[in-house]
């Protein structure tokens, strides 16, 4: 046998390490994930269902919880098509043009990132509140955001507005800008090029965004746990009736609801794995 393979077969058995430590480490993985992922995921529908069907349809029927689907789907129903426009815009500025305040721009983009979002509740209310620097005015003209819908909107867009950026971005500075360069050089207009060039290079990056943006956006609950007040079937979404009726000891009211958002975020993670899977085949 040529030297080169022996020594080829020692480096993989040597990287491969002992059949004890891959299963020693595919089962520490595996109770990790037991542990922290499936007994909660398990632990919500069992309390949810304690009581029965019955129980459980008249929890997630109730007007107070259907109120607060409805404000939840408000919420995301404008907040995600509003980080689209922006994140697409500032995807694209950022990746194909150098001017002053680039490197700013990227860093207010990750600024939701790294601000927590009760700072950023607390900061809608500094701006906003009765006692805020816009507040006298806005009292004035009998306009309130804070405790309203308007605030929870608000703070809702600021915590999601990197995803859709974050994701599309990578993906117009790897792919570069030569076809679109061809079709501008060819006679096609800018709207034209961005339209049948731009968008369908970058397509499934946009929907992975825009899936990762609605999850956030329906399951926020420091920022709009601050802004909204808690003034049942009015400025409570899913995830603030459920802490509501968890501290009124509601326990299968409240996991009812959490049942809700766990669908939500089980069918967001397969979305996910099936935009992923289709980015790679094409």
């Amino acid at each position: 046998m040529h030297p080169s393979t022996l020594v080829l077969r020692r480096r993989t058995r040597t990287l491969s390490g002992p059949a004890v430590v891959r299963w020693a480490l595919i089962g520490a993985a595996l109770l990790f994930l037991a542990v922290f992922l499936l007994v909660p995921l398990v632990a919500v529908f069992t309390f949810a269902f304690q009581k029965g069907w019955a129980a459980y349809v008249a929890a997630i029927s109730d007007p107070e919880a259907l109120a607060a689907m409805r404000l939840t789907l408000t919420a995301a129903v404008i907040a995600v098509p509003l980080n689209l426009v922006f994140g697409l815009a500032a995807a694209w500025l950022i990746a194909r043009f150098r001017f002053p305040g680039r490197s700013l721009l990227v860093t207010l983009i990750d600024l939701p990132f790294s601000v927590s979002p009760v700072i950023a509740g607390l900061i809608f209310v500094l701006l906003f509140g009765r006692q805020g620097w816009l507040g006298p005015w806005l009292a004035e003209r009998n306009l309130q955001v804070i405790f309203a819908v308007p605030g929870i909107v608000l703070a809702t867009v600021f915590v999601t507005f990197p995803f859709v950026a974050r994701e599309v971005l990578p993906v117009m500075q790897a792919q570069g800008s030569d076809e679109e360069e061809a079709a501008l050089t060819l006679g096609a207009s800018g709207w034209r090029t961005f339209w049948r060039v731009t968008l369908p290079k970058v397509k499934w990056g946009v929907l992975y965004g825009v899936i990762l943006c609605n999850a956030r956006a329906m399951g926020e609950f420091g920022a709009v746990s601050v802004v909204s007040g808690h003034v049942r079937g009015i400025t409570t979404t899913l995830p603030l009736h459920a802490e509501i009726l968890y501290n009124e000891y509601d326990f299968v009211g409240a996991f009812a609801v959490a049942s809700l958002l766990t669908l939500l975020a089980l069918v967001t993670l397969v979305v996910k794995k099936y935009v992923e899977w289709r980015s790679v085949a094409s």
